[in-house]
């Protein structure tokens, strides 16, 4: 049994290192998304991304959070966390992620009150938003 959870076990790390989410960059995003802040924005809504810059459905994701930004910029503080980075990997553990990209949306207290993983498409990102009173 050992040995089958073992060999499970590496089939799942070769298909993560092919895959482009092997953990190996730990680069910080560098594009206009904000840096994780220790504290809760005074905005309806925060949108964390959870992910990496080397996970092909994260990078997937930047376009969608950039244009989250611009359009609700007033209203949502996006922030994205590299958790492959020794900067973000406590935040992997803070929100218990299990899988990347996730996505945590937190109500302006602070609460968390939504949350997905995978890739997540603008149109159903923004209802989560709607949720919360943001137009």
């Amino acid at each position: 049994m050992k040995r089958i959870v073992s060999m499970a076990l590496i089939a799942v790390m070769s298909i993560l290192s092919t895959s482009g989410c092997s953990g190996d960059d730990r680069k910080q995003n560098a594009g206009n998304l904000k840096p994780v802040a220790a504290t809760v924005s005074k905005k309806k809504v925060t949108f964390v991304e959870l992910g990496s810059v080397k996970c092909i459905p994260c990078k997937m994701m930047q376009p969608i959070m950039e244009d989250i930004e611009k359009e609700y910029g007033d209203q949502v503080d996006v922030v994205f966390v590299d958790v492959w980075t020794d900067a973000g990997r406590p935040y992997a553990e803070k929100y218990g992620i299990r899988a990347i990209p996730t996505q945590v949306f937190l109500d302006g207290n602070g609460a968390e009150y939504h949350r997905h993983q995978g890739f997540f498409p603008k149109e159903e990102l923004v209802k989560i938003l709607k949720m919360k009173g943001v137009q």
